[in-house]
């Protein structure tokens, strides 16, 4: 006898669950099924964000900063540490009490909110009167029906072709998250997200870092100028960063990983490393859904083909977050998981591309928001450009973190906001007052007139607006 639910929610990351709780609390019955384990074996639910992505990776960033602090910084504050010591065991298990706290808070949320969670791998059997039949193939056998169907299934990382993850010497971000030991040498391919934020863990952990990026420009999605500020902060950190290189064969031993690559100048080079990071992108996640059951139409990419409303081929059935089109994103997961229960509640739901946020945490943080002066100058935009470096603003000063700075983008004729771009100290939090201002229209001149608390770093963020203008005050 199948279990019947107005809305069954295929994933639990963060555009699943959140789409789950969202349509509970506008009075549907919801189902959630995620199949994420966790070492014992119980429910996992958060996807690749909270069990091998965004959280476990930001508290090995907050970890492996404490460290470097200590081993480098501490001294000019007149704090003597001796004696200092690296316990990777007890950083790595801090992480997971941190990864598993986050697991629970998600099943907490589905018992406040009466949803029926269920843990396993979810696939379609049938489309049925009034819905589609669901299987659930876990530790027990369930049927679902459901009348609304969300697919919030994710990604898995992409491999190079011909060297699968072992997750051992060629290692995926979850493997990087799992070291046991700082390696001597470690080697990335790919100077993404993911690969900036794990050379960093390890290269202040002590890991001689190398970056092999093929793409002969740094970061190329980011403002250059801002790029261009970070590179000189990644270098200086000593973190080799190669650019334009072309990776032929990987090899893998006993003692470590080989990589033959050609470098920008077309000289070949052989790169011996302890272990190999590949993060070369991501994949949409359709693996076991059954989709060809039900003719669910999938692009090129394996991803799931869906309108600006997250509507796919089918009726009935939605798909958000990294499975369909746009940035692998957990928050605009999210927004299109709340998009789409209140669409299917008969509301208007609506996600604003143009407004989702980028943060890369590192240190120092990159993160921007709207167009970058590239894009502006491609599409042909008269613009306006106002910059304010950190060296010139108090708290940074106080901080002992000056690196960086932020930079506006403003419309040449109307002063409307179209890009703010950060590198510096707390970028992902900064960036929070340029999201809202973009969503309002606002003009660089709105905010150049807020007044912002003395000392913050949010004043470099008022300095570059009045910049917009040429009239900065404490530059």
């Amino acid at each position: 006898m199948s279990q019947q639910f107005d809305v069954v929610v295929i994933g639990g990351g963060p555009g699943g669950y959140v789409a789950a709780i969202r349509a509970s609390q506008l009075g549907f019955k919801v189902a959630c099924i995620d199949e994420w384990k966790n070492a014992a074996g119980g429910p996992a639910p958060g996807g690749t964000c909270t069990n091998v992505g965004c959280i476990p990776s930001k508290a090995l960033l907050q970890s492996s900063e404490h460290y470097e602090q200590a081993n480098h910084h501490f001294a000019e504050h007149g704090i003597t540490v001796k004696g200092l010591g690296l316990d990777v065991g007890t950083m790595i298990g801090r992480k997971d009490t941190v990864v598993k706290q986050n697991n629970d808070g998600i099943l907490y949320l589905f018992k406040k909110n009466k949803i029926a969670f269920f843990h396993g791998r979810g696939s379609f059997v049938k489309a049925v009167e009034g819905g589609y039949e669901i299987q659930v193939a876990g530790a027990s056998e369930e049927t679902l029906v459901g009348k609304q169907i969300i697919i919030a299934t994710g990604s898995n990382a992409r491999a190079l072709p011909g060297t699968p993850f072992d997750e051992v010497n060629v290692l995926s971000n979850d493997g990087a998250l799992r070291l046991g030991a700082v390696p001597k040498k470690l080697g990335l391919i790919g100077s993404g997200v993911i690969g900036l934020e794990m050379g960093s863990v390890w290269r202040r952990l002590g890991a001689e870092v190398t970056i092999l990026e093929g793409l002969p420009t740094f970061l190329g999605a980011v403002d250059e100028q801002i790029a261009k500020e970070a590179k000189k902060a990644f270098d200086k950190q000593g973190l080799k960063i190669e650019l334009g290189v072309k990776v032929g064969e990987i090899k893998t031993s006993k003692k470590g990983v080989s990589v033959a690559y050609t470098n920008a100048k077309g000289e070949a080079i052989d790169l011996e490393v302890d272990k190999l990071i590949v993060s070369i992108g991501r994949v949409p996640n359709t693996m076991g859904l059954n989709t060809e059951a039900v003719g669910l139409q999938l692009d090129e990419r394996g991803a799931i083909v869906v309108d600006a409303d997250c509507k796919t081929n089918l009726p009935g059935v939605w798909a958000v977050g990294d499975v369909v089109r746009g940035p692998m994103l957990a928050h605009k997961a999210e927004e299109e998981g709340v998009a789409v229960a209140e669409r299917i509640a008969g509301q208007h739901g609506h996600v604003n591309f143009n407004t989702i946020p980028w943060v890369i945490y590192t240190s120092p943080e990159i993160a921007w928001v709207g167009r970058t002066e590239q894009q502006l100058k491609a599409d042909g935009v008269a613009y306006k450009a106002g910059t304010f470096p950190f060296l010139a603003n108090g708290r940074a000063r106080a901080l002992g973190d000056t690196t960086g700075m932020v930079k506006f983008l403003a419309d040449a004729t109307t002063d409307e906001i179209l890009g703010v771009h950060i590198v510096g100290p707390m970028a992902s939090e900064l960036i929070a007052e340029a999201v809202v201002a973009m969503e309002f229209k606002a003009s660089a001149e709105d905010i150049a007139r807020i007044c912002h608390a003395h000392p913050s770093l949010s004043e470099a963020t008022k300095e570059a607006a009045l910049a917009v203008d040429k009239r900065t005050l404490n530059f």
